[in-house]
This record gives C-alpha cells, sequence and structure tokens, in this order.
C-alpha cells in the first residue's frame, strides 16, 4: 500500500474513535472545543465537569496502541501548531508562535529558482498576520518578524 492510502485509513479509523468517544463528551458538555490537526489536538475543557487528567485516562483508554501526551497551558498561555493562545478572563487571544531554535529560511533572493517560488514564504507570512485575529500590538510585532525574515 502507498503511504498516502494509509495515512487516509489512518485518518478514517482516528474520526471513527473520535465519533464514538469524544463526540459525547462534547454533547455533554466535559469538553466545550476539540480540534485536531493530524496527531495534534487542542481542547478546551469545563473545570466543573472535568480535569486534564481524566480527559488524559479517558483518552489512553480508547485504543492500546493510542496514548495522548497532553501539555497543559502554562501562565495562561499554550502553544498549538503555529500558534500561541492566552487565556483572558472573558475571551482567548492568539499570537503566532515560533519556536526560539527554529531558524527561518526563505530562497536567497540570488539564487537561480523563480521569483514567484522566492516571493511564496512572504505572501504566506503577510496573509497569515492579516487574516488571523491579531491584536495591533502582535501584528506589528509579526510585522517586524517578516521585516528581519525578508
Amino acid at each position: 500500500m502507498g503511504s498516502h492510502i494509509l495515512d487516509t485509513v489512518a485518518e478514517i479509523f482516528i474520526q471513527h474513535l473520535e465519533n464514538s468517544h469524544i463526540k459525547h463528551l462534547l454533547d455533554s458538555g466535559s469538553i466545550t472545543f476539540y480540534s485536531r490537526y493530524v496527531d495534534d489536538i487542542f481542547i478546551i475543557y469545563d473545570s466543573s465537569h472535568t480535569n486534564p487528567y481524566a480527559i488524559q485516562q479517558y483518552a489512553n483508554t480508547i485504543h492500546n496502541n493510542l496514548q495522548l501526551n497532553p501539555t497543559t497551558e502554562t501562565e495562561g498561555q499554550i502553544n498549538f501548531l503555529d500558534l500561541t493562545i492566552t487565556r483572558k478572563t472573558t475571551n482567548l487571544e492568539i499570537d503566532i508562535f515560533r519556536k526560539p531554535t527554529k531558524i527561518t529560511n526563505t530562497i536567497n533572493n540570488f539564487s537561480n529558482h523563480p521569483q514567484e517560488h522566492k516571493l511564496a514564504a512572504y505572501r504566506y507570512y503577510i496573509q497569515r498576520m492579516l487574516t488571523l485575529p491579531l491584536n495591533k500590538e502582535h501584528q506589528h510585532k509579526e510585522w517586524i518578524t517578516i521585516i528581519k525574515i525578508a
């Protein structure tokens, strides 16, 4: 089997597990938000109904080959994919997250690549900055980062 077929089968299997084991937690209100991208899961829960340890314990009983290794928020913040999510009193605030050790590379302007390829990363960075609901401070910080990368 090709790897794309195995990826598709794995995705179907995970969706089945979500429908049969996670959906009822959402319906009951124990979990108020659930989102997954490949194998990264973001959960918001009602602390009056459950806690991260109970969620982990339950998730780890769903299937023998699946183990949930949670990262909990620190000082009201958690990084999920390329976002930093900050819990405020009445809302969530997002910012763009970059690992401190990750060097952001783009194609060197003097390389022999087509100009379209050289500009693609910058188009992506700018579009992400403008379409995410960043506050003015985070948007300005991201703009300065894009300029530094360029």
